[in-house]
């Protein structure tokens, strides 16, 4: 059975047997925050549990590294509606130890992309376009300079309210210890709000 069909399989069990009714909830997240999160597998359980985020509490924007790349990308697009549009007054990134974003170098990525069929003048052409791919794929050496950063590209974006705390924060995988790198509320506006007010 393939992952798709197993996927398939297990949600005709779970709409069948009514299993999604212990996770209704609605779009507006209760404790109006949003987390800015890496991609990493340990962290799809533990960040939640480990922050006392239940399903509906929060919303969740996964990427590598919780790095934003781009100011007018996607995932800052995603954090402009949530706040203007779904209630959001705060924003978590959450950074991790052990990041395969750290250290990753563009150039084994670049050359495991031709080992699976991606021609060498397609990379070529997309160079001579402009785009700088030696940059776009390549990681960072600290995790704190990697939350500082998409700290900043969040709290400078000129759409977004100085008053909406933006906190930097780095957990540790396997225990799900938070440190916390930067405080928001110091840094916001107002100083005011919290974790789960109202």
């Amino acid at each position: 059975m393939s992952v798709l069909e197993e996927i398939l399989a297990h949600n005709e069990r779970f709409v069948r047997d009514r299993e999604y009714e212990t996770f209704r909830t609605t779009k507006y997240p209760n404790k109006k925050v949003i987390v800015i999160t890496c991609m990493d597998t340990r962290l799809v359980e533990l960040l939640p549990r480990a922050m006392n985020l239940r399903n509906g509490d929060a919303k969740f924007v996964k990427t590598a590294g919780a790095v934003i790349s781009h100011p007018f990308g996607s995932i800052m697009r995603s954090i402009l509606v949530a706040v203007y549009e779904l209630g959001v007054r705060e924003v978590c990134v959450v950074g991790h130890h052990d990041c395969g974003m750290m250290g990753l170098n563009s150039s084994s990525v670049l050359r495991k992309a031709e080992e699976r069929g991606v021609p060498r003048d397609r990379m070529e052409t997309l160079g001579r376009a402009g785009i700088d791919l030696s940059g776009w794929l390549t990681g960072f050496d600290r995790v704190e300079d990697a939350v500082a950063h998409s700290v900043g590209v969040i709290r400078h974006h000129p759409l977004m309210p100085p008053d909406v705390p933006v906190h930097g924060l780095v957990i540790h995988p396997e225990t799900g210890k938070l440190d916390l790198l930067i405080d928001g509320y110091a840094q916001s506006a107002s100083g005011a709000g919290s974790l789960g007010g109202a």
